[in-house]
């Protein structure tokens, strides 16, 4: 079974290094000092959840009905261009306040907003239940199913933690507005890149599960061309 769960710890690290607004959030969190250990914490759970969900056999339900994967990516989308129009504009800090504000609220944001970035994003889908789903079930025994998506979901953890607590450190090179600002105009590029690259995935989703729709949208602009 350790050898089980080395592989899902592996197959998740080839996963979960690809830069996403998931880590972009976990790495904020750590420069900021929001409350980073909780967010790593709830970034962890919930993709521990769809790991298992995944591994236990929900990556079946998600390939019977691809529509979901539309509706989440189309979510997705929308939350990705609005959190990266806030953080260019430099408005979203009513989010989250400095943790050594104490502000009860303020956790209560730092957990809701973990659980948004984990949840309102196509890719922790696919690659929680679709990919590792997939992936497992290549093993009969649901015992070993599970026991990979454990060792997926051990690497998320341990991929958070080293995150957000590496970020916690780097505090001092962000101690003028300035920078604060050029780091937020930055994380906001990169999630409107993100989402135009998601929206690329949904529509490749939509050809896929509706050619027939797609041709005929297309067929009057191409007399056009």
């Amino acid at each position: 079974m350790g050898k089980i769960f080395l592989e899902g710890m592996v197959l998740q690290a080839g996963l979960i290094f690809a830069l996403g607004p998931q880590n972009i959030f976990v790495l904020e969190s750590g420069l900021k000092r929001h409350y980073h250990l909780t967010v790593s914490l709830v970034c962890f759970l919930c993709d521990l959840v769809l790991i298992m969900l995944g591994t236990a056999g929900a990556a079946t339900f998600f390939n019977q009905f691809p529509q979901i994967k539309i509706l989440v990516g189309l979510l997705g989308v929308g939350f990705l261009v609005l959190y990266g129009i806030g953080k260019i504009r430099h408005r979203d800090q009513s989010l989250l306040a400095l943790e050594e504000n104490g502000n009860r609220s303020c956790y209560r944001a730092a957990i809701t907003s973990s659980v948004i970035f984990s949840v309102v994003n196509p890719h922790a889908y696919l690659d929680g239940i679709v990919l590792i789903g997939g992936y497992s079930s290549k093993y009969g025994d649901l015992y070993q199913r599970l026991m990979l998506g454990w060792g997926a979901a051990s690497f998320s953890l341990i991929w958070f933690l080293l995150l957000s607590i590496g970020a916690s450190f780097m505090v001092p090179l962000f101690n003028s507005e300035r920078k604060i600002r050029l780091m937020m105009t930055a994380a906001g590029i990169v999630l409107l890149i993100l989402s135009v690259k998601l929206s690329q995935d949904v529509v490749g989703w939509i050809t896929e599960i509706y050619p027939e729709s797609v041709a005929a949208i297309r067929r009057p602009w191409g007399r056009h061309l």
